[in-house]
């Protein structure tokens, strides 16, 4: 895990996988005065967006080209950040020195998105690289503590936030997820491979269904970092998409770890929490 922030060298290399996320934090940089190069994943960054940017286009499993490019363009700090599909051993190309890593990426392949990043971490950095985070390199982009929302959770909410921070500290050491929705007191879903946004829907539709009875309006999504988890890689991350998922699935609102959840266009963020009356609320660690 990251403890105090290091120093941070520019430019930073930010490999860029998709979504917004990104761009968010190359602007951050650029606001501190530091210089951010994008390394976008083919097949995952958004290439219109990344014109803005200095940049260089990599793929998964071209280990080899990629330091070479991060040396070229003289970033010593890199951070990885933005989605993308885990694609399957058989699907990737790999050039000569990713070959030669093999085992090493064979491991890092073998257990969810946190092992998988921490372990090509680590490859980069027995190769010179230093890995950072969210936290040295964009800190206003974390979640605050505390209600940034108009609205509060209520002691019902409070006690279905402290189970649903319960349930992910245990399944933390599995590598499973980490959200879950607790309504009255009764876990009805777990976040899977599928992500967030699946979990929610799979919860409006199950109160479709009648499979939940509970009234519109009571339930938490809780999220938070796996328990062991290295810091600087797959942060939980909310946004304006998180707060249409938990309206459409009748709940209260969202209680996320601050500090360690990535708060995703936070303006929209907090502006649609407060026009569907959910409460967004930041939990000491």
């Amino acid at each position: 895990m990251t403890s105090a922030a290091p120093e941070i060298s520019s430019p930073v290399g930010v490999v860029a996988g998709g979504g917004a996320m990104p761009f968010a934090v190359a602007d951050s940089l650029a606001a501190r005065g530091i210089t951010p190069v994008l390394f976008p994943l083919r097949g995952a960054c958004d290439p219109a967006r990344v014109e803005k940017f200095r940049h260089r286009w990599i793929s998964v499993g071209q280990l080899g080209r990629a330091m070479r490019l991060f040396r070229e363009e003289g970033c010593r700090d890199l951070i990885f950040i933005g989605t993308l599909v885990r694609p399957s051993l058989s699907e990737i190309r790999f050039d000569m020195k990713t070959l030669r890593l093999l085992g090493n990426v064979i491991r890092a392949f073998r257990g969810g998105d946190d092992h998988l990043l921490s372990g090509v971490g680590r490859i980069l950095e027995q190769d010179g690289f230093r890995m950072v985070g969210i936290k040295d390199v964009a800190p206003d982009l974390l979640m605050p503590e505390g209600c940034i929302s108009r609205a509060w959770p209520n002691d019902n909410a409070k006690a279905d936030i402290e189970r649903g921070r319960a349930v992910l500290t245990a399944l933390g050491p599995f590598d499973i997820g980490q959200a879950a929705v607790v309504i009255d007191g009764h876990v009805v879903a777990v976040e899977d491979i599928e992500g967030t946004d699946a979990l929610l829907a799979r919860v409006a539709r199950l109160r479709e269904e009648g499979r939940i009875r509970a009234a519109t309006g009571r339930g938490v999504l809780v999220k938070a970092p796996k328990s062991g988890q290295d810091l600087r890689f797959d942060l939980p991350t909310i946004g304006p998409r998180t707060i249409e998922g938990v309206a459409k699935a009748g709940l209260a609102g969202i209680a996320v770890m601050a500090g360690n959840t990535i708060a995703a266009e936070p303006q929209a963020m907090i502006a649609l929490a407060d026009a569907k009356y959910l409460f967004v609320i930041g939990l000491p660690a």
